[in-house]
């Protein structure tokens, strides 16, 4: 054998009692379980490497199902922000907007689109068009040697509106349709898990219903997956969640909710009639599942929280709407007074946004500071050329952990990685499930919270050889103290990594290694399969 782990305590992925055992590795592949107090004359593996595992738990590889590392997956080979976690699987493609499909002109409209969550993107040779290209170029990945966690897609459904349709607020000619059609089967078939959306961010937004249920029914015919980030997480959440089960159960498809939470003061509370309303749903035969990070404020661009109305057009018709002044106090009026819709259909508090990154570095003072009005607001729109993302403190510590004890639940970080002081998810949510809510608070129990974080995950991603301490199953494993497994990413200190997880490994392979970061690069693209 290559590896085993001796005297591991065994937390499965199934939700089952943890167990002692040998676990064996050889090939990339788990090849031996060894139970203590097995039969006499079963012998313990060996192997040209023991790893002493007393005291640690031995658990499948973490699956983070709303991760943004599409461009850092290929700019940062270290990717300690996910590897040192235990997360082995992220999956890309999120809120419906990223960098596949596309041609040149949307390309550089998304770049420009969503610079606040992956940078622009000038370190990056974009020499791919497709999702499948854009998948072999995972494979690929530094030097030709891979990434450093495996790493799903999701058709991104705003880019895909973009390249066939543009920005404009309006339904899709049936041509359009056509062509977003074959776009997201395009994709599908070339590997793509399922199509997400963004509908507060645009031009996602400006799809109605008809549209999305039109895409969703392509995406089951190929047994994908439907991820929203849906109309509203403000006023009118349980509706814009009762929309998106009413529109994949019309088309027949799966869904997985994305970021499932309930912010604002309007939903606080609240958490108990979003469970009902997916009970009811899943009682009655739909196919649902949802991701939560363990945290209550949000993360997104400071851009996102404009009315869908500013959007249209798409960037440089945002700024020339900003430098506007009879455009731009229109905008104030919507955001302060009426609710925009890009905020959820509440009106902003402005005290609850802290700038968190800035993509022009004379802004850089204003980070770690709340915006104290929209004055402040616009000139960093327009002065930082959109590339401003934020914290949004609105969420409810009582919703977070409710949902998160829910059946269908899974951990997703959200985590974007730009930006000088990002949210301490994006380094710090795996080990924060497993420190702080199990652990301190007794939230979930660790074999329930390790099975939210594994099988479950593996489960809606169709992955049957992943998600579970199991023989022949891949070796994308994590050792973790449980006495002292903790995130040290904090508000203050974003970026510092977590303590008590040694060792993890990526299909067979040491990521990290009595607690470093080793050279490997052991991930790959993982495809849909029939």
């Amino acid at each position: 054998m290559d590896l085993v782990f001796r005297d591991a305590e065994v937390v499965d992925g199934t939700g089952a009692p943890s167990y002692r055992a040998d676990v064996a590795v050889d090939g990339g592949r788990i090849t031996a379980i060894v139970k203590e107090g097995a039969a006499a004359g079963c012998q313990r593996p060996s192997a040209r490497r023991v790893v002493d595992a007393e005291g640690l738990v031995l658990s499948p590889g973490f699956v983070d199902m709303h991760a943004h590392s599409d461009l850092a997956l290929l700019r940062d080979p270290d990717h300690s922000a996910k590897a040192a976690q235990g997360v082995t699987l992220e999956v890309l493609g999120q809120d419906g907007l990223s960098y596949a499909p596309v041609d040149d002109r949307t390309l550089a409209e998304v770049r420009r689109a969503i610079t606040g969550w992956n940078g622009y993107g000038d370190d990056i040779d974009f020499d791919w068009r497709t999702v499948g290209e854009y998948l072999d170029r995972l494979d690929r990945g530094h030097d030709g040697r891979g990434v450093a966690v495996n790493a799903a897609y999701l058709v991104p459904q705003g880019t895909v509106r973009m390249h066939a349709v543009g920005w404009e607020d309006r339904p899709a000619t049936e041509a359009e349709l056509n062509r977003m059609r074959n776009l997201v089967a395009d994709g599908l078939r070339q590997g793509a898990v399922g199509m997400s959306s963004g509908l507060t961010y645009t031009p996602g937004m400006y799809a109605p219903d008809a549209e999305l249920t039109e895409l969703c029914r392509v995406v089951a015919e190929y047994g994908g997956y439907y991820c929203p980030h849906h109309r509203s997480y403000g006023a009118g959440a349980l509706e814009a969640y009762e929309e998106m089960v009413r529109l994949t159960r019309d088309a027949g498809c799966a869904l997985h909710l994305a970021h499932a939470t309930m912010n604002f003061g309007v939903n606080e509370g609240r958490a108990p009639e979003l469970l009902a309303l997916l009970d009811g749903a899943l009682d009655a035969g739909a196919d649902i599942s949802l991701d939560t990070y363990p945290y209550t404020p949000g993360c997104t661009t400071l851009v996102a929280v404009l009315p869908s109305w500013a959007g249209e057009g798409g960037p440089e018709a945002v700024l020339a709407r900003l430098r506007d002044d009879e455009t731009a106090e229109r905008i104030r009026h919507h955001l302060e007074v009426i609710g925009s819709d890009g905020c959820h259909g509440v009106p902003v508090e402005w005290d609850t946004i802290e700038i968190s990154g800035v993509s022009e570095p004379k802004l850089a003072e204003f980070v770690g500071r709340r915006v104290d009005g929209w004055t402040t607001a616009r000139r960093l729109l327009l002065e930082d050329r959109l590339g401003t993302t934020i914290l949004q403190h609105v969420g409810h510590e009582e919703n977070v952990r409710t949902i998160m004890r829910h059946r269908v639940h899974t951990g997703g970080s959200d985590g974007i990685l730009q930006g000088t002081k990002p949210h301490p998810r994006a380094y710090g949510t795996f080990p924060r499930y497993l420190g702080r809510y199990v652990r301190e608070l007794g939230v979930l129990s660790l074999e329930e919270c390790v099975a939210h974080l594994t099988s479950r995950p593996a489960a809606r991603l169709r992955l049957r050889d992943r998600g579970e301490v199991r023989e022949g199953h891949v070796a994308d494993l994590v050792l973790f103290d449980p006495e002292t497994v903790a995130a040290g990413s904090t508000y203050a200190n974003p970026r510092a990594l977590p303590t008590g997880i040694p060792h993890v490994l990526v299909n067979g392979e040491f990521v990290m290694e009595d607690g470093r970061r080793t050279d490997a690069l052991a991930g790959r693209s993982i495809r849909r399969t029939a």
